[in-house]
């Protein structure tokens, strides 16, 4: 199996991320929370919207991560599907073949 990344996320290293969030209950001093991650070490943690769905509101801690580490990756188009506690995001433009 030859896995090709037409979007060369990691331009150096040439291989596909995937973003994950998990929903972060609330605790005695901090409210409920969402936090993206990568498995390289990127990561955001931002405050539940209760205004936004559930989706959407994932999706809105991916683009923080993206902001906050300053990483030149193209989200506009990301496909997404849903894990124990959270989302795992991905880019449409890997291809295994």
């Amino acid at each position: 199996m030859h896995v090709r990344n037409y979007a060369d996320i990691e331009r150096k290293k040439n291989t596909m991320i995937a973003i994950q969030t998990k929903y972060l209950g609330a605790t005695n001093t901090k409210p409920s929370r969402i936090k993206a991650f990568t498995c390289n070490g990127h990561s955001c943690i931002i405050s539940y919207d209760y205004a936004l769905s559930d989706a959407k509101l994932h999706f809105k801690a991916v683009k923080a991560m993206v902001s906050k580490c300053k990483l030149d990756w193209d989200i506009s188009k990301m496909n997404y599907g849903g894990v124990k506690g959270g989302y795992v995001f991905t880019f449409p433009s890997s291809v295994v073949s």
